[in-house]
């Protein structure tokens, strides 16, 4: 386990922002992840988890605290079952589930972070949401200090949430089990009507599931969601808001604004989201309040790619970002009457 003082956090998260730690733990075993977090429980240090780092804000102060970064290592495949370490790198064994000819994570190629940090989310795209194959998470449980399996019925997933990201505090993740699907080297059935296309079959259909990864993985290296320290595009946390869910009378009042604001012609996108609900696309709300691909002047910008992105241009702070990221908010809600929500967890700062 190794220790540092004083640390750098900004080299350790996609955005390369943030000041340092008090201290940062670099713990490979899960003995490791759970002694460093009863340390910190024990004397009541601030604690704070880094997986891959993909999906953090950290505040240009730093953290007053423990950071952990959970760099555990661990994939094993029994048949279709398979068991992941929190720390391992999500694309990597997304690769090798697909070179296992196992389905079922295949369009969630490309999506940077850790293994750990996937059912907090429930991360998602093109069509696949982790929580469709997740089976157990295995976790340290800080109340009552034992490691808990906890059955994907008790994960209380829903849309980008679960009960580790509602209960923050309370649960480290430290394996999570899939359940894949053997289907003699093809997809799961596709879903994402953008994933269909590329693929040139219809919805539904499955193909063979080395196109369905490469096919997702060009299509988010168009959208600069593939990370690439050579390309600003990605200095990012991929999508930085989520996708607004709407109640029948809320996206009815947003439909009459977006008729009062493009003209009665224009249709925004809209998704069943269950019962009474409704799912809009947060990229289009930002676009059409005037926010376009590479807006902005500064160090901070919205990504010459996908206008869901906020950017480091490679001299920008935290508080660079957070004044793009509440112009963007301001700027929808006054076009819309919709209040855009961040996706990344902020440390230290807030919108």
């Amino acid at each position: 386990m190794q220790e540092l003082h004083d640390a750098p956090l900004a080299p350790l998260t996609t955005f390369r922002l943030g000041g340092p730690a008090t201290r940062l733990i670099t713990a490979t075993t899960d003995a490791e992840v759970i002694a460093a977090v009863q340390e910190a429980d024990d004397s009541g240090t601030p604690l704070l988890l880094i997986g891959g780092g993909s999906n953090l804000v950290i505040g240009d102060k730093g953290f007053a605290g423990t950071a952990l970064r959970i760099a555990t290592r661990g994939f094993a495949l029994d048949g279709t079952k398979l068991e992941l370490a929190a720390g391992e790198v999500w694309t990597d064994a997304v690769a090798r589930t697909v070179e296992a000819g196992l389905a079922g994570v295949e369009c969630l190629a490309g999506i940077p972070g850790s293994a750990g940090a996937t059912p907090i989310q429930n991360v998602g795209a093109y069509g696949q949401e982790v929580s469709s194959t997740i089976t157990e998470v295995i976790a340290y449980d800080r109340k009552t200090r034992e490691t808990v399996i906890i059955p994907n019925a008790e994960c209380a997933f829903s849309y980008r949430h679960s009960r580790f990201k509602a209960d923050p505090e309370r649960f480290v993740v430290l394996r999570v089990l899939f359940e894949l699907e053997d289907a003699d080297g093809l997809s799961a059935p596709v879903k994402y009507a953008e994933t269909a296309r590329a693929l040139g079959v219809g919805a539904g259909d499955r193909v063979p599931l080395d196109a369905a990864r490469e096919t997702v993985l060009k299509l988010r290296s168009g959208k600069g969601m593939v990370l690439d320290p050579e390309d600003h595009d990605t200095w990012s946390a991929g999508s930085f808001f989520t996708n607004p869910i709407l109640t029948d009378e809320e996206f009815a009042a947003f439909h009459a604004r977006v008729g009062e604001r493009l003209g009665d012609g224009v249709t925004p996108p809209a998704y069943p989201a269950g019962d009474g609900h409704t799912k809009t696309s947060a990229a289009w709300l930002i676009d059409k309040s005037g926010f376009t691909k590479g807006y902005g002047t500064g160090p901070a910008r919205i990504s010459t790619k996908h206008t869901l992105a906020l950017t480091n241009r490679g001299t920008a702070t935290t508080e660079d970002l957070l004044t793009l990221a509440r112009e963007v908010v301001a700027g929808v809600h006054a076009a819309f009457g919709i209040t855009l929500v961040n996706e990344p967890v902020t440390v230290g700062v807030s919108l």
